[in-house]
């Protein structure tokens, strides 16, 4: 049995599952030289059985109680119409989409998704070759406004200025892509549950460059109908929802998204946390991974606290947020240990 789907479920489990995010990637060996071999990220998003034994690293290295998919949250842009490439330290790169044209001239072709439900199906049955069977398969997405952050400026950014003038100054013509995201997004994630995904996870990674009223619309009201969407074909699957650092907004999230688990990123307090958020609903999270990078008595003392504090309730070990490429591996093994040490 999945002690990860347990905890979704609100079983009681004798040990604290856990998983990272962005746990098959750059700071792993055996990535780096398949990665050598493949040529470009998106060869090997696109790429079933690359991508298949990029999600595997991980599992065999270190045996977390789930794998996720490798691919990008960008995926759903380009299937839109949108061009993408990633560049060489600089990171993705999209044309800009900023009004009602731009909106109008994409073209969608969803059919460029296909290669990534094979590898859904292929995890499946890895797992189960590999001895891994109790190993549950996390399918996911990127969240409507965090996606649409990247569609409106372009690439990266430390603010998000054009999508946030979007948002405020032309909500007609933003509410159109968020309605766009949300139907793309749903399908995107019930034909990775078709395939396989036994647990979807939603990222809305800038989910805080947004006041309250404006993540309720943008934010809460997206993942709710997409929530929805995807409950009325698969009304057992568990939803883990994402939005990090939303800060006290949050709460609202919880009460008003429907996901079945939250996930927390790292400026949340676990003690908070556990006092007004594991009462509710499972939670995910949420050790800093620049402590897990510095290893050493930081990273004892934050495992530790984390696990003391919501480990004995419905709760996942992870990272609050992707695990940086520099880490050492030496302390990965590390808190991979003390996780499986912790007794409840």
């Amino acid at each position: 049995m999945s002690s990860f789907l347990d905890v979704l479920q609100g079983k009681k489990t004798k040990h604290v599952p856990f998983w990272f995010m962005r746990q098959a990637g750059r700071y792993l060996p055996e990535y780096r030289e398949l990665r050598a071999k493949q040529g470009g990220f998106l060869n090997m998003v696109y790429n079933p059985q690359a991508a298949c034994e990029i999600t595997m690293q991980p599992i065999r290295r270190f045996g977390m109680d789930a794998a996720i998919l490798f691919s990008d949250i960008l995926v759903i842009p380009q299937a839109l119409g949108q061009h993408l490439e990633f560049v060489a330290g600089e990171g993705p790169k999209l044309n800009p989409v900023r009004n009602q044209s731009d909106l109008a001239a994409l073209i969608p072709n969803e059919d460029i998704l296909n290669p990534i439900y094979d590898t859904v199906s292929n995890v499946r049955s890895a797992l189960k070759e590999e001895g891994f069977a109790d190993t549950a398969m996390i399918g996911f997405a990127g969240s409507p406004w965090t996606v649409a952050c990247y569609m409106v400026e372009g690439q990266g950014s430390k603010d998000f200025m054009h999508p946030k003038i979007a948002a405020y100054g032309d909500p007609e013509f933003f509410g159109r892509l968020i309605d766009m995201l949300v139907e793309s997004t749903a399908r995107y994630l019930i034909n990775q549950a078709k395939a396989g995904a036994q647990t979807l996870q939603l990222f809305d990674s800038w989910s805080g460059a947004l006041d309250a009223e404006q993540f309720a619309r943008w934010v809460i009201d997206p993942t709710r109908r997409i929530v929805d969407l995807i409950r009325a074909e698969y009304p057992d699957i568990p939803i883990i929802g994402f939005p990090r650092l939303s800060g006290m907004n949050i709460l609202d999230y919880v009460e008003k998204t429907g996901v079945t688990a939250v996930a927390l990123d790292s400026q949340i307090d676990p003690v908070w946390a556990a006092q007004n958020l594991q009462n509710k609903l499972p939670v995910q999270g949420n050790l800093d991974p620049f402590c897990l990078f510095a290893g050493g008595d930081a990273l004892k003392s934050a495992t530790e606290n984390i696990l003391q504090s919501l480990g004995s309730g419905p709760f996942i070990f992870n990272l609050g947020h992707g695990i940086n490429k520099d880490t050492p591996i030496a302390y990965v093994e590390e808190l991979v240990r003390m996780i499986k040490d912790f007794e409840k």
